[in-house]
């Protein structure tokens, strides 16, 4: 055992923990929610599946409280997880951090990409900006000729500057082919030259409806063209990476408008360019900040005690449905027995046997008191003889017929006339009674 190379069960287990969380990192999955359990502890647990895998996953309460959804078996879900390795069972698990149902959050992961694959390249950089005219000869609109969006950037221009020429480069703004589209309403203006400045949005709606500003194609067609582009797309809360790629972001199509056109409030529209420009600069320098301070939390976790203290509470969740299944096995088993016994009992009670001695019992009471009858009868019988045979001897019956017994006054039966003297009280018996007489 003392060799380095021969590993214990737990050691394995846990050096594999470490390399799966070190080297996997954080992983983006998508898929069916199953077996899904909420106990007290406040953690999830769940299994991810697809039509031909599946994998165990946890999370935490500290992380399923940020949770906009309540999960359910069925539920197709985007997770964010870390890989992981659940030692006592040496099962590998994803420790879940995150969760949106599966449409939204694909298309933000798919958005989180592709800004960090273009401010990556420098795309973002503010470096690469180009200036926005001063005064613009003409302002190029590319976006839907139907769209209200449009209609609000001419309201706004024909306000303040009536002047100011206009080019429409009309395109889908939402669908399919809108990113191709609109790539190519770019390239016509830049091929053209007609406009110094290129305004490319459309008006506020769902991630979906806004997706086309969110495509490759268009970022890096708007990051290559030679006129400077402000992107106005959606509402002012709405952001989409072509806001980051164009030279300027304006917060609607409304405000695209007010920063080309010139009036009495010119320089407060440069200091909102350069604030726009400022606060581009810091949502960019914030996001890179962002990012490293993920990471950092990220390492921190792996050496936090909350860790240890999810994973012992999973441990417990686990040891406490197991104790609740043998509880319940040992419930059934003594439940089996009992009737078991309680059958075996019914079958050897004594009422059944009591119920038969008791008929057997009645039986031979009238069993008995028929041979008493019969044995009384046979003996009044008997007696009547008996009675019959002893009166015929009966010294009574011979008294019935007239004769006497004489007794002496010591009860002496006389015989012989010899054996009485004078003076002597004599007994004489007869049927019905006794005589005393005195001899003279």
């Amino acid at each position: 055992m003392s060799n380095p190379n021969i590993y214990t069960v737990s050691r394995l287990n846990s050096e594999v923990r470490l390399l799966l969380e070190n080297e996997m990192g954080i992983v983006w999955l998508v898929g069916e929610i199953s077996n899904f359990s909420a106990p007290v502890s406040g953690h999830w647990y769940l299994t991810l599946k697809d039509s031909r895998a599946q994998v165990k996953c946890a999370m935490f309460k500290g992380s399923n409280r940020r949770v906009t959804f309540k999960p359910q078996n069925g539920n197709q879900v985007l997770v964010k997880a870390r890989l992981s390795l659940y030692e006592p069972r040496g099962d590998y698990q994803l420790i879940i951090e995150s969760m949106q149902p599966e449409g939204d959050g694909r298309l933000q992961q798919e958005f989180e990409a592709l800004k960090m694959k273009l401010a990556g390249e420098g795309l973002f950089s503010q470096i690469g900006k180009q200036p926005l005219p001063e005064h613009p000869q003409r302002v190029g609109i590319v976006t839907s000729k139907t769209g209200a969006a449009l209609y609000d950037i001419l309201d706004v221009l024909k306000r303040r500057d009536p002047t100011l020429p206009v080019v429409v480069y009309p395109t889908l703004v939402q669908g399919d082919e809108a990113a191709i589209q609109i790539a190519q309403a770019i390239g016509r203006a830049n091929e053209r030259r007609e406009c110094d400045v290129l305004i490319v949005g459309r008006g506020g709606g769902s991630l979906e409806d806004l997706w086309c500003f969110n495509n490759e194609i268009v970022a890096r067609t708007i990051a290559a063209s030679q006129i400077p582009i402000i992107s106005a797309v959606g509402h002012e809360v709405d952001v989409t990476i072509a806001d980051f790629v164009a030279d300027m972001r304006a917060p609607t199509p409304s405000a695209a408008a007010e920063i080309v056109s010139r009036d009495q409030s010119h320089k407060r529209q440069q200091i909102d360019t350069r604030l726009n420009k400022l606060r581009s600069a810091i949502q960019y320098f914030l996001s890179g900040q962002q990012h490293q301070l993920t990471k950092q939390l990220h390492a921190l976790e792996k050496q936090h005690p909350q860790q240890k203290l999810n994973e012992q509470s999973q441990r417990l969740d686990e040891l406490d449905s197991r104790l609740r299944n043998a509880m319940q096995r040992q419930l059934n088993q003594s439940q089996q027995h009992l009737e078991r016994k309680q059958h075996r009992l019914e079958r050897h009670s004594p009422t059944e046997k009591l119920s038969g001695q008791k008929i057997k019992l009645s039986v031979l009471e009238q069993r008995l008191k028929t041979a008493i009858n019969r044995d009384i009868t046979a003996r009044q019988h008997q007696l009547a003889i008996a009675a019959e045979k002893l009166d015929t001897v009966s010294p009574l019956a011979t008294l019935m017929r007239g004769y006497s017994i004489t007794k002496n006054e010591q009860d002496k039966v006389l015989t012989k006339t010899s054996e009485i003297k004078k003076g002597d009280t004599l007994v004489t018996r007869l049927s019905d009674g006794e005589v005393r007489s005195t001899v003279i």
